[in-house]
C-alpha cells in the first residue's frame, strides 16, 4: 500500500485510533476526441492544393529559365533553312507519287535546309492518304465548299481554284508559318539532281538584288535541241513559273491584290512585275511529265515532252553568279547580241544554218516574231507585249544542241541594251 492509496483518520473508540484502508480514485480523464472525417478531408484538401500551386511555379519557372536560354541561343543560330519547298496537289495520286519520289531522291541530305509540304487543294481521299504515308512531309489541306462563280460564261472554274489555292498554300507559308523563301513545286514534275543546290546559290541574289522579282528551275525553250551549256543562267522579263522560288516581301507585295484566276499570266502583266526579273536556266532543274491537268496536254507533245532535265553535276556553291546583277548582265548580255552576226530575209532558218557563228535575227513585230519561231520551233507566246523567255525583247537559244547562239531581236532591243 502506498501513500497515495492510504487514508488515515483519527477516532476515539476503546482509545485506540482507527486505521481505515480505501482504494483511491484514479483521476478523471478527458474522453479521447474522435476525428472528424470531414475535417481531415478538408486539411487533406488544402494541402493537396498548396503543394500543386508549389510544384506549377516551380515549374513555370523553369520553362521560363530554358526557354530564355533558348532564345538566347536562337539569337547565335540563325534560322538554317533556304526555302519551305510546298508541292500543290490536288486529286492526282499516280502524278504526287512520281513527285515526292523524285523530290525525296535530293530533298533526304539537305531536310533541315529544304522542309517539304504538300498541299492539297479539295477532299479527295486517294491523294490525302498518299500525303500522309510520308512521314518527312507536313501535309496541308485546302478545303474551299464555297461555288465559284467564273468573270465570263464557259471559263473552266479550274483556273480559279488553282488561283484560290495558291494564295490560301503562299498565306500559310509565309504568314502563319514565317518561312522566308518558298519553293512551288506541281504535283507533276520531276527535279534535277542539281535542283536544291541551284536554289541555295540563287537565293542570295534575292535577297541582294531587288531587281529580281523570281527565280525559276525552267526555260519554256528548254527543249533538248535547244540547249547546251548547264551552268548558263539568264535574266528574263517573263515570268516561266513550273518550279520557281520567291520571298516573303515580294509575297507580302502580291497577296492583297492575288487574282482570283489565272494566276501566272497575272504574274506576267508589267503592272504586276514592275520592271523586275526572273532568273531562268538554260537547261531546266524540273521536268513537267503532266500531259493530263487542268491545260489538258496544252502543248504538251511539242514543247513540255522534249524538255532536257539537267543531269550534270554543277557545284552551284564554288559558281560565281554575281554576272546575273542588273549592270552586268545588261552589259554582257548586249554584247553577245552585238557580236553575233545579222541574218537578213526570209528563209531565216536555212541562213542561220550555213553559218557556224552566233547568229541575230531582228523580227519587227509580234507577227513577225511569231513567224521566224515558228521556223525554228521555239514558243511563239506573247503575254503582255513579252515573247516567252525574253529579256529585253530577246529571246536566246542555241541552234541543235551546239554552243552557236541564235538571238531573235526585237525592234527595240538593241536600243534597251544599250548596243
Amino acid at each position: 500500500v502506498t501513500q497515495s492509496s492510504v487514508c488515515y483518520r483519527s477516532g476515539v473508540k476503546s482509545g485506540r485510533g482507527l486505521l481505515f484502508l480505501r482504494r483511491a480514485r484514479p483521476a478523471r480523464r478527458r474522453p479521447a476526441m474522435v476525428p472528424n472525417p470531414r475535417h481531415i478531408r478538408r486539411l487533406l484538401l488544402v494541402a493537396a492544393t498548396a503543394a500543386f500551386i508549389y510544384i506549377q511555379v516551380r515549374h513555370f519557372s523553369a520553362q521560363s529559365h530554358d526557354a530564355g536560354r533558348l532564345a538566347l541561343a536562337g539569337a547565335d543560330q540563325p534560322d538554317l533553312s533556304v526555302a519551305a519547298v510546298v508541292i500543290m496537289a490536288c486529286n492526282r495520286p499516280d502524278y504526287l507519287h512520281r513527285t515526292v519520289e523524285s523530290i525525296l531522291k535530293y530533298q533526304k541530305a539537305v531536310a533541315s535546309k529544304f522542309p517539304l509540304f504538300i498541299s492539297q487543294d479539295g477532299t479527295n481521299g486517294e491523294v490525302k492518304n498518299k500525303a500522309l504515308s510520308y512521314t518527312q512531309i507536313t501535309f496541308m489541306q485546302h478545303v474551299d465548299l464555297e461555288p465559284v462563280h467564273t468573270e465570263s460564261p464557259g471559263e473552266h472554274i479550274a483556273y480559279y481554284k488553282i488561283a484560290n489555292h495558291y494564295k490560301w498554300a503562299l498565306d500559310e507559308l509565309f504568314t502563319k508559318r514565317n518561312f522566308r523563301r518558298v519553293i512551288i513545286l506541281e504535283d507533276d514534275m520531276e527535279i534535277a539532281p542539281d535542283f536544291f543546290d541551284y536554289f541555295e546559290a540563287a537565293a542570295k541574289l534575292l535577297d541582294t538584288d531587288k531587281s529580281i522579282m523570281a527565280v525559276s528551275s525552267w526555260n519554256d525553250n528548254g527543249q533538248k535541241q535547244f540547249v547546251y551549256d548547264p551552268k548558263a543562267l539568264y535574266r528574263s522579263d517573263f515570268f516561266p513559273g513550273l518550279g520557281w522560288m520567291l520571298t516573303k516581301s515580294t509575297w507580302m507585295e502580291l497577296s492583297p491584290k492575288w487574282p482570283k484566276a489565272y494566276w501566272d499570266d497575272w504574274v506576267r502583266l508589267k503592272e504586276v512585275h514592275k520592271d523586275r526579273q526572273f532568273i531562268r536556266p538554260e537547261v531546266c532543274r524540273t521536268y513537267n511529265f503532266g500531259e493530263h491537268g487542268s491545260s489538258m496536254g496544252q502543248f504538251f507533245n511539242q514543247y513540255l515532252k522534249p524538255i532536257k532535265l539537267n543531269d550534270a553535276h554543277i557545284d552551284w556553291n564554288s559558281e560565281d553568279l554575281s554576272y546575273l546583277s542588273e549592270d552586268k548582265f545588261l552589259i554582257k548580255f548586249g554584247k553577245d547580241v552585238a557580236n553575233a552576226t545579222p541574218v537578213h530575209g526570209s528563209d531565216d532558218l536555212l541562213k542561220a544554218h550555213n553559218l557556224y557563228v552566233d547568229v541575230r535575227i531582228q523580227y519587227n513585230d509580234q507577227g513577225d516574231f511569231e513567224r521566224v519561231a515558228r521556223q525554228f520551233g521555239v514558243f511563239e507566246e506573247w503575254k503582255d507585249g513579252v515573247p516567252r523567255a525574253a529579256y529585253k525583247g530577246v529571246v536566246v537559244f542555241r541552234y541543235k544542241s551546239s554552243r552557236r547562239r541564235i538571238y531573235l531581236v526585237g525592234p527595240d532591243s538593241l536600243r534597251q541594251l544599250g548596243v
